[in-house]
């Protein structure tokens, strides 16, 4: 059941609908934006999976936020906790058997690594880009906890955003401690995602269909 705290979720769609033999990826928008700000990501993915945008449900600044923080990319425990049971309660009927996928940039970065963190064994893979991992905020960081699950890390050397000690310590974990199968590329530029990481990941899902079919 949906946590009636928050509103129901507004999701914005691209790419086929409803075959249960297609992947499903759930991009997730970064802090302050919104649903219609990252659906257009999809346009340089590849083919052959349907296509999700979310709007995070708590309203900040203009556009949307997925938890409340005590600080750039520290969310605040409880806060991470309800707007998971949120999101999972509406993506559970939605996904069915199908393979999921999470796409997160920034804020979104944080939110799918709280949720693959909290659930590895229901996810098919996850990119976290231009953000951190959601440390210290009651989901588990144990060593080999991701084992075996995909993981793209994109990031951004000038990053001047996140901060970058979370950056380096998201890097660090996932790379070698989180036993995750990772591809990791950090590209020249700022809180943003440059061409290089977008061509990366379009070619990462690729092949993680192509796996799966």
């Amino acid at each position: 059941m949906l946590n009636k705290n928050f509103p129901d979720p507004v999701v914005a769609k691209a790419g086929p609908d409803g075959d249960a033999g297609r992947p499903l990826v759930v991009l997730l928008h970064g802090r302050g934006s919104n649903e219609a700000d990252i659906i257009g990501l999809a346009g340089h993915l590849p083919e052959g999976a349907q296509y999700v945008a979310v709007r995070a449900p708590i309203a900040e600044g203009g556009g949307y936020a997925w938890f409340a923080n005590r600080g750039i990319g520290r969310p605040r425990a409880e806060s991470l906790r309800e707007t998971m049971d949120w999101f999972t309660a509406w993506l559970d009927p939605f996904a069915g058997e199908r393979p999921v996928y999470l796409v997160g940039f920034s804020g979104g970065a944080a939110f799918a690594g709280g949720l693959i963190l909290d659930r590895p064994q229901h996810f098919a893979g996850a990119a976290i880009l231009y953000g951190t991992l959601p440390f210290d905020a009651g989901v588990p960081v144990d060593a080999d906890h991701l084992a075996g699950l995909p993981v793209f890390v994109g990031q951004g050397l000038d990053d001047g955003v996140i901060p970058r000690e979370l950056l380096d310590r998201t890097w660090q974990y996932l790379t070698d401690g989180s036993g995750a199968l990772v591809h990791a590329l950090r590209a020249p530029g700022g809180h943003g995602i440059s061409m290089p990481v977008l061509e990366d990941l379009r070619t990462w899902l690729g092949e993680r269909f192509s796996v799966g079919r």
